[in-house]
C-alpha cells in the first residue's frame, strides 16, 4: 500500500500559517533537500484552503508537472479548475483508493488541518512529518483542526536545520 505523508512546517506553537494565513515566518534554510523530498511523490493532496492560498501565491507549485494534484473541496467546480481532480465528498475512501493503486510513489498530504483530521480519523495517514519553527505564533492555522480523536504517534526520525528548525518524523500507530 503507497504511504501518506502529512509533511508540513508548524510553528512551536502549533500553527502551520500565521493569522493572516502568511507563511513569512518560515526560513529558508539551504540545507533541505526539497529535490529529494518531491523526487518520492507522484500524488499531492490539499484542502480547498490550502488549494486557494497555494493558487494566490502564484509562480510554478513546489511539485512537478507530472505529480497529480487532487483538491478535496465541496464548494470548487471542477469546470473551473481543469488542472486538478476536484474531490467534492468521500475524501477517505477516494484516498483509500489512491493508496491501493499500483507503484511506489508517496502522496503528500499537503496542507488542510482540517482534511488531515479527516484522513486521520479515517486510518489513511502513515507519516507526520513536522518541521517545528522557532516562533510562536499565538494564532493561525492549525496543525490539527480541532475536535480531532487522540492518536499515538512513534518517533522514527528527528533532525536539527542550522536555521533552527526541527524536523520530526512520526510514524501514525494504529
Amino acid at each position: 500500500m503507497r504511504l501518506v505523508r502529512y509533511n508540513v512546517a508548524a510553528s512551536l506553537d502549533g500553527y502551520v500559517a500565521g493569522p493572516h494565513g502568511n507563511f513569512d515566518w518560515i526560513p529558508e534554510d539551504p540545507t533541505i533537500d526539497f529535490a529529494a523530498i518531491f523526487a518520492r511523490i507522484d500524488t499531492v493532496l490539499l484542502g480547498r484552503k490550502s488549494y486557494e492560498v497555494a493558487r494566490a501565491m502564484g509562480g510554478e507549485p513546489a511539485w512537478s508537472r507530472d505529480t497529480r494534484v487532487f483538491v478535496f473541496s465541496s464548494l470548487l467546480s471542477p469546470e473551473a479548475h481543469p488542472d486538478v481532480t476536484v474531490v467534492p465528498d468521500h475524501a477517505v475512501e477516494r484516498v483509500r483508493a489512491l493508496r491501493e493503486e499500483p507503484g511506489d510513489g508517496e502522496i503528500w498530504l499537503f496542507g488542510g488541518g482540517e482534511l488531515f483530521r479527516t484522513l486521520l480519523a479515517g486510518g489513511q495517514v502513515d507519516r507526520v512529518e513536522v518541521t517545528i519553527v522557532p516562533v510562536l505564533l499565538g494564532s493561525g492555522t492549525p496543525l490539527l483542526a480541532p475536535h480531532a480523536s487522540q492518536t499515538q504517534l512513534a518517533l522514527l526520525a528527528s533532525k536539527q536545520y542550522p536555521s533552527g528548525m526541527v524536523g520530526l518524523t512520526y510514524e501514525v500507530l494504529r
